[in-house]
């Protein structure tokens, strides 16, 4: 009950004119870059991440929950017209939803895909507020030991997780951690990494980092792959279904948010692993006419996976606002903005701001709200803005960021430093290196660190204070068990491919 109050508070601060204006401009904006080809729901809020730092923070955050959603509802778009997912977790989308397209059907793939998104997120924000506060009131307890291991549970899920190889996944966290201690230590005073710069003795701000690995270093990746001819978009009208469309839809959608809630809430959970389930779950229960239509468009394989996408978006904020643990993507964007602020994402943000916190939950389902009533009569706009030019598009992107990261300190190093991640982004995703890792570490590496050393503190320097908490050990396990996971089924793999020797007498 008390969590319902805080919720009607939440929604009496997001319910103003302004912060409904904030929220519509934050859905239309994220729904704008997001169906842009190319573009997901991470880059889309690193790349309008600068432009939410002249506003108060309650507005900022309800803003970048409709940029949120709204980029996760333009990358589906994307898959289905165009065959080209911003992400990987719309790739399932893309297998059934372009086929259903081509096949003349785009209309209501991209109704399903925007009502099954409603459904869901209203469905899994509702189950954030009763989870929410009971993670919380668990992880009040925690010691700095709890938190380091924490922060390594988050550091190998990740790595393993978001990434086709656990050696570029660690490659690629230890370049975020070693970005993470450029700048003063702050128990010694002393400088690091700053190689004479004086600009640099704060630290790189996180939003250069995000907006250069993610959004300059994708865009000058995808630019450089640039195909000349024009894209293949499929002609769209209104997005609508009719009554056999809903018949087959709305048991995916709810299939969808249950796989997709608890596997967002999970350190390195991420959206990928319920769209596969969800999809597969689908095409196993299939009959008849579904069965039949599977591989050539079947609706079913459109709206569970997208159900599941948005689920698994809401249940990311779980970890991310009880613990201070993003644990894909977005989530880190999104703790890059808190930190921003001035605000660090766990137990104690609730207590020490609560209107922040419920009215940032509230405005999810407003924002959800409105994506439904912008996005099925505006589908035929967004058809239209497939047909951007390329070189425009991406030359548009390199000069909005660095515009945005310029306005924050009017600092010419600061775009140097841009440019130089950017390049670098465009580098690992060249050599197949994942840049959430990088990110992750470079906003959880001071944290980690600062914990290790109050832990060892409080220990007086016995390296088993690490270990002495029972919560400290279960993660620290599952750390492990990140890391073991990926070599396990590799080399199960592995076994099943290997030939059974063939006897003499054959």
């Amino acid at each position: 009950m008390e969590s319902l109050g805080l919720l009607l508070d939440g929604f009496a601060a997001a319910m103003t004119p302004v912060n409904l204006l904030y929220a519509l401009v934050g859905v239309t904006l994220g729904t704008l870059v997001g169906v842009l080809p190319g573009i997901g729901p991470a880059m889309t809020v690193a790349l309008l991440l600068p432009i939410t730092f002249t506003v108060p923070p309650a507005s900022a955050f309800i803003m970048f929950a409709g940029i949120y959603y709204g980029g996760m509802y333009g990358g589906s778009t994307t898959s289905i017209l165009l065959n080209t997912p911003g992400e990987s977790s719309s790739m399932i989308t893309a297998l059934e939803g372009n086929k259903m397209a081509k096949r003349g059907r785009a209309s209501q793939a991209l109704a399903t895909a925007a009502i099954g998104s409603f459904i869901a997120g209203t469905i899994a924000t509702a189950l954030l507020v009763v989870a929410a506060p009971a993670v919380v009131s668990f992880a009040i307890s925690f010691g700095p030991e709890d938190y380091f291991a924490l922060a390594i549970l988050a550091f190998t899920a990740v790595s393993s997780v978001l990434s086709r190889s656990v050696v570029r996944g660690l490659a690629s966290l230890g370049l975020g951690l070693v970005v993470g201690l450029i700048g003063i230590d702050q128990q010694t005073g002393q400088a690091r990494l700053t190689l004479g710069i004086p600009q640099l003795l704060d630290g790189i701000d996180v939003v250069i980092v995000a907006v250069g690995l993610f959004a300059l270093g994708e865009a000058l990746y995808v630019a450089s792959r640039l195909r000349h001819a024009p894209p293949d978009v499929v002609p769209v009208g209104r997005a609508w279904m009719g009554r056999s469309d809903w018949s087959r839809s709305w048991r995916p959608w709810l299939r969808g948010t249950a796989l997709g809630f608890p596997f967002g809430a999970l350190p390195g959970g991420g959206a990928e692993i319920p769209t596969f389930l969800s999809y597969a779950a689908e095409r196993k229960l299939a009959r008849g006419v579904a069965k039949e239509e599977y591989g050539k468009g079947a609706i079913e394989g459109v709206a569970g996976p997208e159900a599941a996408n948005n689920a698994s978006a809401a249940g990311t904020l779980v970890p991310l606002l009880t613990l201070g643990l993003p644990t894909s993507a977005t989530a880190a964007i999104m703790l890059a903005a808190f930190q921003q602020y001035g605000l660090q994402p766990g137990p104690q943000l609730f207590d020490h701001n609560p209107a922040l916190v419920w009215a940032l939950i509230a405005s999810l389902f407003i924002g959800n709200t409105m994506l439904l009533v912008l996005n099925l009569p505006l589908a035929p706009i967004w058809a239209k803005l497939l047909r951007i030019p390329r070189p425009y598009l991406y030359s548009g992107i390199i000069t909005f960021a660095a515009l945005g990261t310029y306005a924050l300190n009017a600092s010419a190093v600061d775009l140097v430093v841009l440019f130089i991640l950017g390049l670098l982004g465009f580098a690992m995703r060249r050599f197949g290196l994942p840049v959430a890792p990088a990110v992750i570490g470079m906003i959880l590496g001071p944290m980690a660190e600062i914990q290790l050393r109050r832990a060892l503190a409080i220990g007086a320097g016995d390296v088993t204070v690490l270990v002495r908490s029972p919560v400290a050990v279960a993660l620290l396990l599952l750390s492990l068990l990140a890391l073991l996971t990926p070599l396990l089924r590799h080399f199960m793999a592995r076994r099943r491919m290997t030939p059974l020797p063939v006897s003499q007498e054959d």
